[in-house]
């Protein structure tokens, strides 16, 4: 008998998913749903890496990306037996600090959320619900983004408005938490002395931000209210003025919707660009658009990282993630090349390897790679709430 944990991560058009073993971090196979819709495609993997032949099915909605991976996985694992199922939300409010197992009530207190994380929440509310469908009795656990940041310092919660907005969840959040989980559990392992001292982790991906972490603990974020915030990312803005929304509404006639789709869809590198949302093309492209989208990118990064450092009161690790913080060469040294002043310094030999540490033998600060895995956080949880032991796997 195959016992596994099953991992869910909806965005508004992919799914992650991933099958753990009841215990143990090696995953059993992996996959991604992309385009769920008309051209919805699944993509699996088994633990080697070797890709498997995914099972007829319907991937235009994500109940139906659901559906088909689990029916891959069993034609891998013909004795597979699902004891429970780790769902990635990306908003927990004000009230979730830690994973919990999905009842109605749960379910129906996370989706008044939706309005806090629109393209975002009711998307993974969609993969709870249709492996709810899926797995009748099985345990479902929420593990979420924002959980990570839930102990900031109330100035690095709270926004400069009237007192009732705060009261009211107009807040600062911070998210992509289980990546900031899991890689500051990962430095426990390799590097306790940097792990208890002030670390700065960039998350860079299409979704982007940085996190500024003191003895294992969030301090402050790029990231505020919403997914927006801070640095560029893909196809979202990062920090814009106000006033730039209000001209938009006032000036431009544009209403929420309106700017809802520039500000998260049609923005950031894309928008910068008008070439690509991928840091790829747009280092292998020669239009000076493609260049400055880059500049504008790397400089809001070398800004966060001081800001992070300024709130930590100083640093002693700066430390890579994500799709363009893992693979990305040229973005981490030219991130790191004006940040000498804090102690920073890259071996380039080593950078051009995606060595573990990347920084020169002298430099004062660490500067480190550290490839995240938000699902195996997510299996982890699920793992623990559904109350798993050697014993009972």
């Amino acid at each position: 008998m195959t016992r596994a944990v099953l991992t869910l991560n909806a965005g508004s058009s992919s799914l992650k998913v991933g099958l753990f073993p009841a215990t143990g971090d090696a995953a059993l196979a992996t996959g991604l749903a992309d385009r769920i819709g008309p051209e919805g495609v699944l993509k699996l993997k088994d633990a080697g890496g070797t890709p498997i032949a995914a099972a007829p099915g319907d991937i235009s909605t994500h109940a139906g990306a659901v559906r088909a991976a689990i029916d891959s996985f069993a034609a891998l694992y013909p004795d597979l037996q699902i004891l429970a199922v780790g769902h990635r939300v990306v908003h927990g409010g004000d009230r979730f600090e830690a994973p919990v197992r999905i009842t109605e009530d749960i379910l129906q207190q996370l989706d008044r959320l939706s309005p806090f994380a629109p393209l975002h929440q009711p998307h993974n509310l969609a993969g709870i619900r249709g492996a709810m469908a899926s797995f009748a009795g099985v345990p479902q656990v929420a593990c979420f983004d924002t959980a990570f940041h839930r102990r900031h310092p109330w100035v690095n919660d709270a926004f400069a408005l009237p007192r009732e907005m705060y009261d009211e969840g107009v807040r600062r959040y911070g998210f992509h938490g289980l990546s900031y989980e899991y890689v500051t559990s990962r430095l426990a392992e390799i590097a306790p002395h940097l792990a208890a001292g002030r670390v700065v982790v960039a998350h860079l991906g299409n979704g982007a931000s940085m996190c500024a972490i003191q003895n294992g603990r969030s301090i402050a974020s790029t990231m505020g209210f919403s997914a927006l915030d801070g640095l560029p990312m893909g196809t979202r803005c990062g920090q814009v003025d106000p006033g730039v929304l209000l001209y938009l509404m006032d000036q431009k006639g544009l209403g929420a919707a309106e700017i809802s789709d520039m500000l998260y869809k049609r923005s950031g590198l894309l928008g910068l660009s008008g070439i690509s949302n991928d840091m790829r093309t747009l280092e292998a492209s020669d239009r000076p658009e493609a260049a400055q989208a880059i500049d504008y990118f790397v400089f809001r990064c070398q800004r966060e990282v001081g800001a992070m450092a300024a709130a930590l009161g100083g640093i002693d690790a700066l430390v890579f993630c994500g799709g363009i913080g893992e693979n990305s060469r040229l973005v981490r040294a030219r991130i790191c090349e004006r940040l000498g002043w804090m102690g920073i310094e890259i071996d380039h030999t080593r950078n051009a390897a995606n060595a573990a540490v990347v920084s020169s033998e002298v430099a004062r600060t660490t500067v480190m790679v550290v490839p995240t895995n938000e699902e195996l956080v997510i299996a982890r949880a699920a793992r623990a709430a559904a109350g798993l032991t050697e014993d009972a796997a």
